[in-house]
């Protein structure tokens, strides 16, 4: 049918035909349709419904636990109806709400507390959160944090995984928003907190990377080694958070999007000035060369970086628990809100 499989998401294909362009996602046998020619859609599915046994859902407004809300200009994702059953399997729909995912300043080890005779509850709680993570980015953090016990849980662990259900019984409805806008730059922010784990000292990434006002991806992870200072931590997560702009720009340039070279915000002097000056090869020397790839895309005018002070660093809410009045900036500079009734 003139289709074309995508490099970048093997699940992603598109068609286009003059200015207009068909995109066809697919997860096993349930499929999004759009495009830019409404004539283009309906002879599609036509089609499709003559090869396949198929049912025509029309506009989304559920799909795979995800609940849609539209209207002219924008829409919002939200996963209240999971939350809901969640709440009520594990019984917790009675919870009180707190203000926080995470106590402010918390940072839990594998050995604090007393290990749960059976973790099976343990790990299913968690594997449940692991999913609302699509649409509710203020909890990445900590859902990566309690992560890291499900082999050995104990009992601090559940607490903390019960304070982030009292903290989404309290924001039932919060989801992210996505708007219609003529901007459509890149911008992405990256944040490191050095020795962040306190059982192998390695420490966390954390990003957020934005199209427009449109917040489309984020994440909190572990880096893989031991960063031997600030500066060297914060540039390991320069070099990962680049790795996932350019993803974005090759994807969009793929499906006939070209963007502007991306933008890249890090609160850490240090690190942008490794990534600008090779003169501090002696200082960085003991970093994989994999990393380094950040300067060759500098370099080539692919990529700029900007410093941002820390007090508006977006990414912040991915690395560390925060108090209630920065935790509830940060958030909201994630494009999250309630759903529209």
């Amino acid at each position: 049918m003139g289709f074309t499989q995508c490099p970048y998401d093997q699940s992603l294909f598109y068609r286009t035909q003059g200015s207009d362009i068909l995109l066809l996602l697919i997860y096993v046998d349930d499929i999004l349709l759009t495009g830019s020619s409404s004539s283009q859609i309906t002879k599609l599915i036509a089609h499709l419904s003559v090869v396949f046994h198929m049912k025509n859902l029309g506009d989304i407004h559920y799909f795979l636990g995800l609940q849609i809300a539209r209207d002219e200009s924008t829409f919002t994702v939200t996963q209240t109806r999971y939350l809901l059953s969640l709440l009520q399997k594990f019984g917790l729909d009675g919870a009180k709400p707190v203000s926080t995912p995470l106590a402010s300043g918390a940072s839990m080890s594998a050995t604090d507390g007393v290990p749960l005779a059976d973790p099976s509850h343990y790990r299913c709680l968690v594997g449940s959160l692991q999913y609302l993570t699509l649409t509710r980015p203020d909890i990445s953090f900590v859902v990566h944090h309690v992560c890291r016990f499900m082999q050995a849980p104990h009992d601090t662990h559940l607490t903390a995984v019960k304070r982030i259900f009292r903290y989404l019984k309290g924001t039932l409805n919060v989801g992210l928003h996505y708007i219609r806008t003529p901007v459509h730059e890149l911008r992405g922010f990256c944040d490191a907190d050095w020795a962040g784990c306190r059982d192998d000292r390695r420490s966390i990434t954390g990003f957020a990377i934005f199209l427009g006002p449109n917040l489309i991806s984020w994440g909190a992870k572990k880096q893989v080694t031991v960063s031997r200072s600030t500066a060297e931590a914060e540039y390991r997560a320069l070099a990962s958070t680049t790795a996932e702009l350019m993803w974005f720009v090759h994807l969009l340039k793929n499906i006939g999007h070209c963007v502007p070279p991306p933008k890249l915000y890090c609160d850490n002097i240090s690190a942008i000035h490794m990534a600008k000056n090779p003169v501090f090869h002696h200082r960085t020397k003991h970093i994989e060369i994999d990393v380094h790839f950040v300067r060759e895309r500098v370099a080539s005018g692919a990529l700029s970086l900007a410093y941002i002070p820390g007090s508006d660093q977006i990414a912040d809410i991915f690395t560390k628990s925060l108090c209630p009045a920065m935790f509830t900036l940060n958030r909201d500079k994630l494009c999250l809100g309630p759903a529209p009734p």
